[in-house]
């Protein structure tokens, strides 16, 4: 073995042992992030959870989930937020190799012309020659990771891979909670045009009664206009209601990533939700909540960057080589025609315009970013919780108030319409009166049902259920 070899070989081992004093820090979530008191006047130390459910426990219409399968395979952003993690996928391979040396093969002919003045003969008279040099090599690269540089590299493809698959992720799960909610919205559409359809039904008989007793002289020509201008007041209620269902529709489609048309469903009067909502602890919501663990990792990638950073104020050694075969003649080409070289190049950055100090400081800044933009998820993702579970419970509060209201208000449209058919104790706008508060306590008991179904699909889409 050679002095030269010896010294190549001494070099990589040394490269070896720099190594092992990387400059590189390893990653751990920062201290200073805080996860408790996320959810607002809410103490548990109970882990359960709902995210943990799969959505096809928490929904119970087929007609719905079946809406929800489809959309999960045709939903367009859905399909480009796949994409992004084909992509990512390819940049963490190629991340990969770079621990790798390069090889590269070189084969070319060289034509050389050279003019040359000949001593016998007069001035200005050349002789030129042509030579041709043929040529076939290989060459070869590689630069050892002493102080990490490369392996930051690596783990910051890694952690951009990841933020991509948790951005699919968030993708989904939002995806799940806007056709869930559009489909009760939907289906409160529904059930507010039967109401509305019925007491316009109801409305024009009371026209007519209303005229019946004008000719008995018991109402005066007010009344009858009074009833007509009610009835109206339900007609102009129906066309609205039929746009929003076909605006509702065509919403949906759009997530399902199909054009407009008719959606199959069912009543809302038949969809349940689960009994028992739990939240779990606010700290699992940075292993539940795709967008949470998509700024954990684009965290991760920002640290890895300022790892990097650092390392180009170190030295870096490469190592380069190349041989193969090179002569005049093609027939002699593999005859004493062998050629190679080794060169090992260690580079230490002296001065070089501030490149590198501007490099880490930027780095070091958009890490601080990260970090802002992680926790600033986390705290809206507490926010998300702790609205969707007083929405709900504000629902529910309602509602037994409401169906006494519904069923106080029937009382008094039945009351006030006897009272002015056989007696004169009453006037019409004591029926017009109880009749719009009858149709308004119907409809906002239908909001009332709708409020308690959407705060349980945005309860469990913040607590980070849907993608598992």
């Amino acid at each position: 073995m050679t002095n030269s070899s010896n010294k190549y070989i001494l070099m990589v081992m040394t490269a070896a042992l720099l190594s092992a004093c990387s400059v590189t820090k390893k990653y751990e979530r920062p201290a200073a992030l805080k996860t408790d008191q996320l959810y607002r006047d809410q103490v548990s130390a109970d882990s359960a959870t709902i995210a943990d459910m799969p959505w096809q426990s928490v929904f119970k219409d087929e007609k719905l989930n079946a809406l929800i399968r489809k959309g999960l395979d045709n939903n367009l952003n859905l399909k480009n937020a796949i994409e992004n993690i084909v992509q990512a996928q390819a940049s963490l391979r190629q991340s990969k190799l770079a621990y790798y040396p390069t090889l590269q093969l070189d084969a070319n002919a060289t034509h050389n012309k050279q003019s040359e003045a000949g001593l016998n003969f007069p001035a200005g008279i050349n002789i030129n020659t042509l030579t041709t040099t043929y040529k076939l090599g290989l060459s070869t690269s590689w630069e050892a990771d002493i102080w990490g540089k490369l392996s930051s590299s690596k783990r910051a493809a890694l952690a951009t891979y990841l933020a991509t698959d948790a951005a699919k992720q968030a993708v989904q799960t939002q995806l799940i909670a806007d056709i869930a909610n559009n489909y009760f919205l939907l289906l409160a559409y529904d059930k507010q045009l039967v109401i509305t359809q019925k007491t316009l039904e109801s409305r024009i008989k009371n026209v007519a009664t209303i005229k019946d007793l004008k000719e008995g002289a018991i109402v005066t020509g007010a009344a009858v206009v009074q009833s007509e201008a009610n009835q109206h007041a339900a007609e102009v209620l129906i066309p609205d209601l039929k746009q929003r269902i076909r605006e509702t529709e065509n919403t949906i489609n759009i997530l399902l990533g199909q054009s407009p048309g008719p959606i199959e469903r069912g009543a809302l009067e038949d969809q349940s939700v689960p009994e028992n909502l739990s939240l779990g602890l606010p700290s699992q919501l940075l292993q539940n909540r795709p967008d949470v663990r998509q700024a954990e990792f684009n965290f991760r990638t920002a640290f890895e960057m300022t790892n990097m950073a650092k390392t180009y104020f170190y030295p870096s050694l490469t190592l380069t080589a190349s041989g193969g075969f090179s002569n005049l003649e093609l027939k002699d080409f593999f005859a004493n025609s062998i050629f190679y070289s080794i060169i090992g190049g260690l580079t230490q950055p002296i001065f070089n315009q501030g490149l590198n100090k501007m490099r880490l400081t930027t780095a070091q800044s958009q890490q601080l970013q990260a970090y802002n933009n992680f926790q600033q998820s986390l705290l809206t993702a507490g926010q998300e919780v702790s609205d969707a579970l007083y929405a709900y419970q504000m629902a529910v509060e309602k509602q037994d108030s409401r169906e006494k209201q519904i069923e106080a208000l029937e009382k008094a449209v039945d009351f006030t319409q006897q009272l002015l058919e056989y007696s004169s104790a009453t006037n019409y706008t004591d029926v017009l009166t109880s009749q719009q508060n009858l149709l308004a306590a119907q409809l906002s008991g239908i909001n009332d049902n709708l409020q308690k179904l959407q705060a349980v699909v945005d309860l469990y889409r913040a607590l980070g259920g849907g993608w598992k």
